[in-house]
């Protein structure tokens, strides 16, 4: 089952940068941003988490936290995190857990092969921790601007 608009993430518990465990709870009280990308240090992976840095006060004026996820280790998020000086952490859900509950492994085609992977994807909270909004498959220009305005119209 993955969550569907208007439904909450179920209880789970994952790795995340800065020490900490990423849960549904952490963001209580708080609109939430789960953004799913495919590898750090990667240069459309790249582009999208730098574009969530720059935007990051505009998203707290909005109330809003913002958690990056991969399957990467948290040894490679610490290493992007550090890179790109990224202000929100990022979870390794090197299980694929948080992947699963959000339906986003997808084969995608890569140098001519078929390879399993995540599909860029981002996902939207309202402060009752209920999903508003997602995106599927989606093109990192001018992605976070669009997150940005749908966080800016929600409770």
């Amino acid at each position: 089952m993955t969550v569907a608009i208007g439904q909450s993430i179920p209880e789970c518990a994952i790795p995340a940068t800065s020490g900490l465990t990423f849960t549904p709870a952490s963001a209580q009280g708080k609109k939430l941003v789960i953004y799913f990308y495919p590898k750090d240090m990667t240069p459309g992976c790249t582009a999208e988490s730098g574009e969530f840095r720059d935007n990051i006060e505009a998203f707290t004026k909005a109330n809003t936290l913002i958690v990056g996820v991969s399957r990467d280790s948290l040894k490679s998020h610490d290493n992007f995190r550090s890179k790109l000086e990224l202000p929100f952490e990022l979870v390794a859900d090197t299980e694929e857990k948080l992947c699963q509950l959000f339906g986003v492994m997808k084969m995608k085609n890569m140098y001519g092969k078929q390879v399993r992977g995540v599909e860029r994807s981002t996902f939207l909270f309202d402060s009752s921790g209920k999903l508003a909004k997602e995106w599927r498959g989606l093109k990192v220009a001018g992605h976070v601007t669009e997150v940005l305005q749908a966080a800016q119209a929600i409770s």
